[in-house]
């Protein structure tokens, strides 16, 4: 008995799993990991959130949740994209070192 041709791929862009250290897309293709440290806007949100990503225009990786946008080619050679945004998200960034727990105001160093 010999089995049906495989159809068509149906997804074009798909989460794959979600682990402690990152999450592992798939798209056209290809299969990328984003770890945390240098993709760290997956980090602490909710699950469906990451899941409800959109390939637009065959090069462009939206999550609206997040408000986070990626362009395919940052994936394939990120060689060529040295720099690295400056999250600004209050569980992402540190505390300023003249605050100090339990206090409201800054204390002098």
């Amino acid at each position: 008995m010999k089995s049906r041709a495989r159809g068509a791929n149906t997804s074009a862009a798909e989460v794959q799993g979600i682990t402690a250290q990152g999450i592992w897309i798939y798209v056209q293709g290809s299969e990328y990991f984003l770890n945390h440290q240098d993709y760290p806007w997956f980090k602490g949100v909710s699950v469906e959130s990451i899941f409800n990503m959109v390939l637009l225009h065959g090069h462009h990786l939206h999550w609206p949740d997040l408000d986070v946008d990626l362009e395919l080619e940052s994936l394939r050679s990120p060689e060529k994209y040295p720099l690295k945004s400056a999250v600004l998200h209050a569980a992402v960034a540190e505390k300023p070192r003249a605050y100090r727990k339990g206090r409201s105001r800054p204390v002098r160093a």
